[in-house]
């Protein structure tokens, strides 16, 4: 059997971990990489793409392309003339128009349980709702947002995860996931998303972290979907560094502190 040839795109270390399991299929041949440009951050210093980066430290010599509009006329032609059996998506951070669709098989690797969690920030919002499971989902690409037919689900336990670890296990499934989707692809009949079932999962903002002492519940969701980015604080600004939930049942004074230990303090909820 010929093996199947993959243009990949992706950007952060999500996607670099799918592009590894990708490169060590016996079947598939990764032909090319799409990924953002490099960024300007803070004190001028210039940040590389999470799978550039590694694919530079590693001596990857498949060609890598950094481009800010992945549908230009440059750009399709250039895709076109490689022949791909196979366009992969995880993470790239752009939109794709119709015509770019249409060279090939178009697949994107999103990290919900569609047509749940459409849009960019999937994982925290599957945190931050309380779900004791999410999944990857493998889905024909198409105009709409995460709305294409679905060619794969897989499952897995949340387990009281914080964003990064959810992210990790996610990013884990997902190579072995597509790796199976694209072997297996004649055999698989797509299944169109129910868009009654919708959800979406807009993108996070700093002021999203905003927390109050109403419910413990709440907080500690959004503790675990904010881990790191925009984090947890109070509206005067004071940040919550760590937290854990000590118990949703009982009621209390809003904020009041009910206990002080060497290593911690027990604040109290209106719920928990």
């Amino acid at each position: 059997m010929q093996n199947k040839k993959v243009i990949f795109f992706g950007t952060p270390s999500f996607a670099t971990a799918i592009f590894c399991d990708l490169i060590k299929s016996k079947n598939i041949d990764v032909i090319a990489i799409f990924t953002q440009p490099d960024k300007l951050g803070d004190k001028n210093k210039i940040t590389k793409p999470h799978i550039k980066e590694f694919c530079e430290s590693n001596n990857i010599k498949i060609p890598l392309i950094q481009e800010e509009n992945i549908n230009n006329q440059k750009n399709i032609e250039y895709i076109k003339s490689l022949e791909p059996d196979f366009i992969i998506v995880a993470a790239f951070g752009q939109i794709f128009k119709k015509e770019l669709l249409d060279i090939s098989v178009a697949i994107n690797l999103h990290t919900s349980i569609l047509p749940q969690y459409r849009g960019s920030s999937p994982i925290q919002y599957a945190i931050l709702d309380n779900k004791s499971y999410t999944g990857v989902t493998a889905m024909l690409m198409s105009e709409g947002l995460d709305c294409g037919d679905i060619l794969s689900i897989k499952y897995i336990a949340i387990d009281n995860d914080l964003n990064y670890k959810l992210f990790d296990k996610l990013s884990k499934v997902s190579g072995r996931l597509i790796i199976d989707v694209i072997e297996n692809f004649d055999n698989i009949k797509p299944m169109p998303q129910q868009n009654l079932l919708s959800s979406y999962a807009p993108k996070i903002n700093k002021m999203d972290g905003v927390v109050d002492f109403k419910n413990a519940q709440i907080i500690s969701n959004k503790y675990r979907a904010y881990h790191g980015w925009p984090s947890i604080f109070l509206e005067n600004r004071l940040k919550l560094i760590e937290i854990s939930l000590n118990e949703i049942d009982s009621k209390n004074n809003e904020g009041e502190i009910l206990k002080i230990d060497k290593d911690c303090v027990v604040v109290g909820c209106l719920i928990g």
